[in-house]
């Protein structure tokens, strides 16, 4: 809940980008008409579009919450496994989370399933704090700066993904480099000005097709290599090693253009 009391809903008459404005300062109200303006500021973030994904995400985290907990109590190594996969998901990509749920004998269905879920939950928070930060509902320092930088490496593939439209959006999500997971598909097809629902759609199309190719490679060198689970952890914590500290200067530090 810190993160929570650290953001403050701003009422906003513009939408421009944080680097076209970054000398921005918010108009001081009388104490009763800034209220009202506040009020009028929640129930717009609320009803709008990336307001509702945010909502979303919370829904599928409770959710998550929930089921690793369940497994936790009657299943621990399944538990264990569910919970390693999002720590893996979230800081290796789509490839160290399935990876990690083919070598601890998960099937494959239910790999693409978990998979899959975890996908849409991160992407929930991603595109919709993104937006919020972008549209300067949402003044934290640490998301600013991410915000920043997922602006500046969307704008630096938007060119090429444009010319190819909502299967530019798909091709990109699906391609298995780091650069092209959901989260960054998903804030490229924001500023081509797609709709959240054609958005999402690109988006998670891509996804699940390329979920579901990870997900019987590495099926298939579990058949046939015998130490594929060693192999597997001690690349999963090369990757997390890694990839903490570039998500930590993520947040930390902007990027050079």
């Amino acid at each position: 809940m810190g993160f929570l009391k650290n953001i403050k809903f701003l009422w906003h008459g513009s939408s421009s980008s944080p680097l076209a404005d970054e000398n921005h300062v918010a108009t001081t109200l009388p104490e009763d008409e800034g209220s009202a303006h506040k009020d009028e500021a929640g129930i717009a973030l609320y009803q709008s579009g990336e307001g509702r994904v945010f909502l979303a995400g919370l829904l599928f985290s409770v959710l998550f919450i929930i089921l690793t907990a369940y497994y936790l109590t009657i299943d621990i190594r399944t538990g264990q496994t569910l919970l390693l996969a999002f720590v893996a998901h979230t800081l290796g990509g789509r490839a160290a989370g399935i990876g990690l749920c083919i070598a601890f004998g998960f099937s494959s269905w239910v790999t693409i399933a978990y998979n899959m879920f975890l996908e849409v939950l991160i992407v929930f928070f991603c595109y919709s704090l993104f937006v919020l930060s972008f549209k300067n509902y949402l003044n934290c320092k640490w998301l600013t700066i991410a915000s920043r930088n997922a602006e500046k490496q969307a704008l630096k593939h938007k060119d090429v993904v444009a010319r190819y439209g909502w299967m530019g959006i798909f091709a990109f999500v699906m391609i298995p480099l780091p650069i092209t997971g959901p989260a960054a598909g998903s804030i490229i097809a924001y500023f081509l000005k797609f709709t959240i629902k054609r958005n999402f759609a690109a988006v998670f199309t891509g996804t699940l097709a390329s979920i579901i190719i990870w997900t019987y490679f590495f099926d298939y060198l579990d058949s046939h290599i015998t130490s594929f689970k060693y192999v597997v952890v001690v690349g999963l914590l090369i990757v997390i090693i890694y990839y903490f500290k570039t998500l930590k200067r993520w947040f930390t530090q902007e990027i050079e253009e």
